[in-house]
């Protein structure tokens, strides 16, 4: 159905004075079918005020485990960006150095059977000895 722009007008106006407590208070009034048309139309005419707020309610508990969940997320993101720093360092040290030999970084990889996080873990093993 199509509604003229005086009418939209007036049940958004009728909202704003008070004349219906809610939205689907005037669309029983009017007939109207769609359960977003006259929100659509509060949008449109700048009176978003208008428009159902949504309340969230939590716990103390909850709101901390947020807070420490947003917290572990952001020292997450350091740590993978301190990692990829790392890793990015170390491939180009390996570049240098095969360079520096003459040796080509794939072939030298593949004649000796190693990848950087081959190297890695043995690195990380004679740590731990």
């Amino acid at each position: 159905m199509t509604y003229s722009e005086a009418f939209k007008r007036q049940v958004v106006l009728e909202l704003e004075r008070g004349k219906f407590t809610s939205i689907c208070e005037a669309n029983r009034a009017y007939g109207i079918k769609g359960s977003e048309t006259i929100s659509q139309w509060i949008r449109k005419y700048g009176h978003k005020d208008l428009l159902p707020k949504r309340v969230r309610i939590e716990t103390l508990k909850e709101r901390d485990e947020l807070k420490d969940a947003r917290k572990r997320i952001r020292e997450l993101e350091a740590a993978l960006a301190d990692a990829h720093i790392d890793c990015c360092l170390e491939e180009s040290y390996f570049r240098i150095a095969c360079e520096r030999l003459g040796y080509d970084p794939l072939d030298f990889k593949k004649k000796n059977a190693i990848t950087l996080s081959d190297a890695r873990k043995k690195q990380k093993d004679e740590k731990w000895k």
